[in-house]
């Protein structure tokens, strides 16, 4: 079984699963790769301060009718402004509905609160949603619907002096990973579900991969604690810093309480193939990565064990 873990009205039943998933493990299919290029990175330009940035990865969304979820990377395309997140976060179903070709989602154009670092609200509209797409476009490989699972929240104009595109703690991304994982790879993320208080100590997180589903379109990722309602869409890099891919699921199957993590290069490459926005990129963090961020222990920085590695 898989089960998302965006917050909000799902979050209750999400974490009941989250308890029962110690003892019953979760099947995952293998989806079919696009052909396209992923589309490149962008060099960093005139953007606010890390420390001093509103809008940022790791940063809160509230998408109305879904639940909250923790955004992952800042995009542009064109003059636009966008900061990612999950599709399923704009989910209107259960959290046990995982096929984005058939669940209920919020359309495009609705508002999403954005939770700012300073404390305000900002809003921005669903701009991109992969789940919207596929529907829209009839897609019937049951293999995407199941995995691609990647949206785009428009950061209003007003706003974009205050974005900086550097995940919190590990710096980065420096680029994106388009030769997936291969098993035992460091991993490393950022999740800010508001289950954790707002103890910032209690965001980064290590992890390291398991396995390979659908030719490299998710991947199974084993961290120190598994994702927990509101860590949906949140960023996981590689041990060069490179932008891997979101928070998608837990995994109660075959591996118990892994985590589903969408391939970024590929989801984006079905973005710009299929979606309605022009050549959207992935822009490169301000601040340099780090396997080794000031203030977190040397114990919170080493990759879980975890059962044994699949290919």
């Amino acid at each position: 079984m898989t089960v998302r873990v965006r917050g909000g009205a799902a979050a209750v039943g999400a974490g009941i699963v989250v308890l029962a998933a110690l003892a019953a493990p979760a099947a995952t299919a293998a989806p079919t790769v696009s052909s396209a290029a992923p589309a490149q990175a962008v060099l960093a330009q005139a953007w606010a301060p890390a420390d001093e940035a509103a809008i940022r990865p790791g940063v809160i969304t509230e998408t109305a009718g879904g639940g909250a979820c923790t955004t992952n990377f800042v995009f542009t395309g064109g003059e636009r402004a966008f900061i990612g997140q999950a599709a399923h976060c704009a989910g209107t179903g259960d959290a046990t509905e995982t096929d984005g070709c058939d669940s209920g989602t919020a359309p495009l154009g609705t508002r999403v609160t954005i939770k700012a670092a300073d404390g305000t609200d900002r809003f921005g509209t669903l701009a991109y949603s992969s789940w919207v797409t596929m529907q829209g476009n009839g897609e019937s490989d049951p293999d995407i619907c199941a995995y691609n699972d990647f949206a785009l929240v428009e950061i209003d104009p007003a706003d974009v002096a205050d974005v900086n595109p550097s995940v919190p703690f590990f710096g980065g991304p420096a680029g994106i990973d388009t030769d997936g994982l291969v098993p035992g790879e460091t991993l490393f993320s950022y999740g800010n579900s508001p289950l954790r208080l707002g103890v910032e100590e209690l965001s980064p997180k290590v992890g390291v991969a398991a396995a390979e589903v659908g030719a490299g379109r998710s991947h199974e990722v084993y961290t120190i604690s598994p994702g927990v309602p509101g860590d949906s869409g949140s960023a996981f890099l590689d041990d060069s810093g490179d932008a891997v891919g979101v928070l998608s699921t837990l995994n109660l199957a075959p591996l118990p309480v892994s985590n589903g993590v969408a391939d970024l290069a590929r989801a984006l490459d079905y973005a710009n193939a299929n979606g309605e926005l022009g050549d959207v990129q992935l822009v490169l963090g301000t601040e340099p990565f780090t396997s080794e961020p000031a203030g977190i222990p040397a114990t919170e920085l080493a990759p879980p064990a975890g059962p044994p590695l699949g290919g």
